[in-house]
């Protein structure tokens, strides 16, 4: 026994001795400490624009105010980053199996920022707001709830009847809430000139503290985090937006150590402002997208209507070269209809890639005369393949389309540019159908839903939005199913097999999704940036940021009160 505790003895000792060994050899290990959010402190950010009422219903056309809006007002739904609708207001929801029915629940003990409660009669009043036509409210969105059904149970419950089944319905349940105790009985003209516009009272995570002036005119305002907020109280105390005329001046005021965060910034300023190495961007695809349509429908230019022509075309178009070129590298190459990061997104559909030899070949193996010269292109029947591109008359959609033109010349395919205003675009020529091609940007902001049914369905090709005429069964009973069917694991079924059926046919040419690029100071940390569907979606966390170092030793800034 004692020589086999003696040998136990030894193996243990040189164990022990390999371990010290093994120990001398090992890395010495640096102990990191992480950032711990703290509470306090003043965030200030840059907003390019000018205020005009910081109400949510008369925002729609003016960015700057819903950035503020955002903050002072909730809804009763929000949505994530891959736009699936979550709570904000709304404790549950519920939809009908017809997909023409939704319950909605609030969470309770909702307070407005002056103390009082919110109740459904708040919903129940800003949507006869919306309905107002003295309002400047977006006809389609008026339309729509003027032809929906409320109904109010309780002070917590709610009910949207439709008129038909509408899956999409969602996206119409995100607007902002405004109080009836303060606004009832003004009428819409009352409304857009009332004092509540400049000293508002939402109930969301920020509430209205002050205006800052100078001479007579707003040049900020001050937000304070509220806290009576049903949900978690923000970490910064104070929030303020100060305006500024131009790109060049929010980055001075920057620099100036005057502001710590700017809101949007145009392409050509982006590298004055990646030169700042204490300045973070976050960057998102933007709700838009930018397309060439084809008329379809059109009989003197029947070749829009081969689809080897449309591949061609597509070929021939150098997506990466124009976005670098043309818009400084802010955009995502698009190949489809639907945003990518969206949760009805699908990738793997066929591409088309730049390669202007292949364009050649698809038209000459499709029996299309290649003239030895370098003429114009031709079909067997003799028609050249030339016709009119229009688009709108700016710096950026000019310059794109001169570029294309450029790479349609390049495989014999003659383009004749007409620059138009907007209004005379739509208007004129698109709503008319009475044009060849067209370069538009389709822009559906505060829609995460995607919803291609406007722009692609049969019923949309006379009067509606399909301008392209696109007259396809197939692709129409997807977008149909889609609109009516409840449950989301079939939709997204239904939105690949249009995706898919789609980059078969390329009726139009997707071609890029625009980006937004947002600057705040490397001291602000908890920022959450994912997929916007509008540029106030930048704050969709704002209660988990925080302030660390220099920044969260400023003072509270006092406002005017007074523009005067």
């Amino acid at each position: 026994m004692k020589k086999l505790r003696w040998q136990i003895l030894i193996v243990v000792a040189a164990l022990i001795a390999i371990a010290v060994l093994l120990y001398g050899q090992q890395p010495v290990l640096e102990t990191i400490i992480a950032q711990e959010p703290s509470t306090g402190g003043v965030y200030t950010e840059g907003l390019v624009g000018s205020p005009i009422r910081y109400n949510p219903i008369l925002d729609f056309y003016n960015q700057v105010d819903r950035d503020v809006d955002r903050l002072i007002f909730s809804s009763m739904i929000r949505f994530d980053d891959w736009g699936n609708p979550i709570a904000d207001l709304a404790e549950s929801w519920g939809v009908s199996v017809t997909s023409d029915v939704y319950n909605i629940t609030l969470h309770e003990n909702i307070l407005w920022h002056d103390g009082e409660t919110l109740t459904t009669d708040d919903i129940l009043f800003t949507i006869e707001l919306l309905r107002d036509s003295e309002n400047p409210v977006p006809e389609d969105i008026a339309a729509l709830w003027q032809s929906v059904e409320v109904v109010v149970f309780d002070e917590l419950n709610i009910q949207f009847r439709l008129e038909e089944s509408f899956s999409p319905f969602v996206d119409y349940l995100s607007f902002g809430i405004l109080p009836r105790h303060l606004l009832e009985g003004k009428s819409g003209e009352t409304l857009i000139g009332d004092g509540f516009n400049l000293s508002p009272v939402g109930s969301g995570p920020y509430q209205f503290e002050g205006l800052l002036s100078e001479n007579r005119e707003i040049t900020g305002i001050v937000l304070t985090a509220s806290e009576e907020h049903y949900a978690e109280r923000p970490l910064i105390d104070q929030i303020v937006f100060r305006y500024f005329g131009s790109d060049e001046e929010a980055l001075a005021a920057y620099q100036n150590g005057e502001i710590s965060g700017i809101s949007n910034i145009s392409g050509n300023m982006l590298s004055g402002f990646m030169d700042e190495v204490d300045l973070n961007a976050y960057t998102s695809r933007l709700p838009e997208l930018s397309m060439i349509l084809f008329n379809l429908d059109k009989d003197e230019l029947l070749f829009f209507q081969d689809i080897e022509v449309r591949k061609a075309l597509y070929h021939a178009i150098n997506r990466p070269w124009i976005i670098s070129q043309a818009l400084n590298g802010q955009a995502l190459i698009a190949e489809g209809p639907i945003f990518p990061n969206s949760w009805a997104y699908y990738d793997a559909t066929e591409k088309y890639p730049f390669d202007a030899t292949l364009a050649i070949d698809i038209l000459r193996d499709s029996e299309y005369v290649i003239p030895a010269d370098g003429g114009n292109i031709r079909s067997k029947d003799g028609v050249s393949l030339s016709f009119e591109l229009i688009h709108l008359d700016d710096e950026i959609q000019a310059e794109v389309a001169k570029m294309i033109k450029e790479y349609w010349a390049a495989i014999g395919v003659n383009v004749v540019l007409m620059p138009l205003d907007a209004e005379t675009m739509m208007t004129t020529y698109l709503e008319t159908r009475e044009y060849d091609a067209a370069l538009v940007n389709l822009n559906l902001m505060r829609t995460p839903d995607p919803d291609p049914y406007p722009f692609w369905h049969q019923s949309q090709i006379t009067n509606g939005q399909n301008y392209s005429g696109w007259n396809d069964r197939r692709a129409s009973e997807y977008l149909e199913k889609a609109r009516v069917t409840p449950e989301r694991s079939d939709r997204e079924r239904l939105y690949r097999n249009f995706q898919v059926h789609f980059s078969r046919e390329i009726p139009a040419l997707p071609l890029f999704f625009p980006v937004y690029t947002y600057f705040v100071d490397a001291e602000v940390g908890g920022i959450n940036f994912g997929s916007v569907y509008d540029q106030s979606d930048r704050f969709k966390n704002i209660q988990e940021w925080y302030l660390v170092s220099r920044l969260e030793v400023q003072e509270p800034i006092a406002p005017t009160n007074s523009v005067e």
